[in-house]
């Protein structure tokens, strides 16, 4: 697979988290706040709208909305 692929394949788990738990991005931003990630609304709307961000990104938004797993795919 390609990098683009994975970005996409990326971007839709961490989408799907926040969709689950219905948390917006603006409430992502203070969640976030909490565990003292400090960030703006349209930087992190950008980040999941590229589908680039790093591990440390994804598993503190993880944290701060409560994951304690993620699932890689339905199967």
């Amino acid at each position: 697979m390609s990098d683009t692929v994975w970005e996409a394949k990326v971007k839709g788990l961490l989408k799907a988290e926040l969709k689950r738990r219905n948390v917006t991005y603006a409430q992502l931003v203070e969640k976030l706040a909490a565990i003292g990630v400090v960030d703006s609304e349209p930087n992190i709307r950008n980040k999941l709208a590229r589908g680039k961000f790093t591990a440390v990104f994804l598993i503190q938004c993880l944290e701060a909305i409560g994951a304690s797993s993620l699932r890689l795919s339905d199967g």
